[in-house]
């Protein structure tokens, strides 16, 4: 792995560490100014989310609705600036699988676009 997808998937483990733990200020941080959100919700494409303001308020109340929710990392690959994550999201009794296509710019987090099956 070349320097910069090494230094890519730090900031892209940093940020789901900070998500799993459910710190919205950790996870803003690693966010930049100008950043763009696309959720799963409603089908079928989501709703975009752009900047500071409307991702944290986004964000925020999915950890608020969900203190349960925890996001594990199946496969992780990077290349460069950008990355794609297979994960398994779950809660409580219930579970989905998806995608996240994330870019890195400034070594924060500048896109975060959320996928899933089903």
């Amino acid at each position: 792995m070349d320097k910069n997808s090494h230094a890519t998937a730090l900031i892209i483990k940093e940020f789901n560490n900070a998500f799993n733990n459910h710190d919205i200020d950790a996870v803003m941080a690693l966010m930049t100014d100008d950043c763009i959100f696309e959720n799963t919700y409603p089908a079928p494409d989501g709703t975009r989310h752009v900047g500071q303001a409307q991702v944290r308020l986004e964000l925020g109340n999915f950890l608020k609705s969900s203190p349960q929710a925890l996001f594990e990392e199946e496969e992780l690959i990077v290349c460069d600036d950008r990355c794609v994550i297979r994960w398994r999201y779950s809660w409580g009794d219930g579970h989905v699988r998806g995608v996240d296509v994330m870019r890195v710019r400034d070594k924060k987090v500048s896109e975060k676009f959320s996928y899933v099956k089903g």
